[in-house]
């Protein structure tokens, strides 16, 4: 039908309804006239740049009434949250409504700084985000009825809780003079810390670090980077020092920081690789054996990359319930989602599937994975020197590890099983 036809069609029922003395509002409370109402909202996301991201609606109406409201009469308005941030609000006039249901579809911009906003609000609510669609039309020409409709559905992911591992893990430092492992990583322990703030993002990490030589270790410093899908979102250093005393198990605790204010850039890479993120914590120590009768002067400090507890994790989501399993990372920017499964009623809930300190705790009993209750001289004197001790009463307590050392007078030998930090 023709715009002409539209108004001539609603005018005449105007008219007729005027000639009985009922007017379009009143008839609406007389219950000649229904009452249009949203039945569905379905938003995608249809592209993103440096700057924006584009939020594609389709939003359908059901009219029940036997005519539609002319071109222009319709307005929409919608508002999208997440974790009561706004993340984008739009709105359109000069919609139609015709009879039955008709799916209206316009697009917003959302601008990506708000992203940090949320990822704070994300992760104080313990890796929680409630998405909350609102939208609501009023069609003046049908009684100037205004009907509305709330969606929400809700996001969890787990982003540290992988990092807890009691896997023995061995570390290798490749240095001269210095046989491998030089220490075991018994125990891995990671949070959220508690100074979130929108600058911000602390991660508590702890390391049961056990020193299987006869000599100490002093850390001088532990470093790490953080990246998200390769983009570098934190990295730091800290030069507190850390004593691994022999043949202890020592925890160090330390702390990363996320740089919230370079999540907007890591974002654009989220949604280009189909809302699906690789994060990795890279760490790196400075140790430097502390003891001349055994050493000499011959060992400097050297830097260790703790390979073996280096934290890796993917962080997946579906933020409005519509993406699509099949997409290519390289599409998943120019995408048009097809919904997997919505449910629109009027109130529906959608359920959706640093290192800047090192302090030290000592435990005199710690994991001992050398087993066979002997050491040499872990590695300092070369194939043409010997040197031969027997372990102390220590060293033939129950072991727990599941690493082992067994050594003889010319040869050394190790075995050991790295379970992995993510199992």
């Amino acid at each position: 039908m023709s715009r002409l036809g539209r108004l001539l069609s609603v005018r005449t029922v105007a008219i007729v309804l005027a000639g009985l003395g009922v007017t379009v509002g009143g008839a609406f409370a007389a219950g000649v006239l229904g009452v249009p109402s949203v039945v569905a909202v379905e938003n995608s996301f249809a592209g993103v740049s440096n700057e924006t991201t584009t939020i594609e609606t389709d939003l359908t109406v059901s009219n029940p009434n036997p005519v539609g409201g002319s071109l222009g009469d319709a307005e929409v308005n919608y508002t999208v949250r997440m974790n009561d941030v706004r993340m984008a609000t739009g709105g359109r006039t000069g919609l139609a409504v015709d009879r039955g249901n008709s799916t209206m579809n316009f697009t917003t911009q959302m601008q990506n700084e708000r992203i940090p906003a949320w990822w704070y609000s994300h992760v104080d609510n313990g890796e929680r985000t409630e998405v909350t669609v609102d939208a609501s039309v009023s069609v003046p020409v049908l009684g100037g009825q205004s009907v509305s409709l709330s969606q929400q559905k809700e996001i969890e992911t787990d982003i540290v809780g992988q990092f807890d591992s009691t896997e023995t893990r061995p570390v290798n430092a490749g240095a001269p003079l210095v046989s491998d492992p030089v220490l075991y990583v018994n125990e891995t322990r990671g949070s959220w810390g508690e100074d979130v703030t929108r600058q911000q993002t602390p991660i508590d990490v702890a390391f049961d670090v056990y020193n299987p030589k006869v000599y100490p270790y002093a850390v001088s410093e532990i470093g790490y980077t953080i990246r998200m899908n390769g983009i570098p979102v934190g990295n730091g250093t800290t030069e507190d020092p850390a004593t691994l005393t022999p043949k202890e198990t020592t925890t160090i605790e330390t702390t990363t920081t996320i740089d919230n204010d370079r999540l907007d850039e890591w974002w654009v890479s989220h949604l280009q690789q189909n809302q699906v993120t690789h994060l990795e914590i890279d760490f790196y120590a400075v140790v430097d054996p502390k003891d001349a009768a055994v050493l000499g002067d011959s060992v400097e400090p050297f830097r260790i990359d703790l390979e073996s507890v280096d934290y890796e994790t993917t962080i997946e989501t579906d933020i409005f319930g519509t993406k699509t399993n099949n997409t290519s990372p390289a599409e998943a920017s120019d995408e048009t989602s097809t919904p997997e499964s919505t449910t629109t009623t009027d109130s529906p809930t959608t359920t959706d599937g640093g290192l800047l300190s090192a302090d030290e705790t000592t435990t005199e009993n710690g994991t001992d994975p050398i087993l066979d209750g002997t050491t040499t001289d872990e590695g300092i004197l070369d194939d043409s020197q010997t040197q031969t001790e027997t372990s102390d009463t220590e060293s033939t307590a129950t072991e727990t590890a599941t690493a082992t050392e067994t050594f003889s007078p010319t040869t050394e030998s190790t075995t050991t099983s790295d379970g992995g930090l993510l199992g």
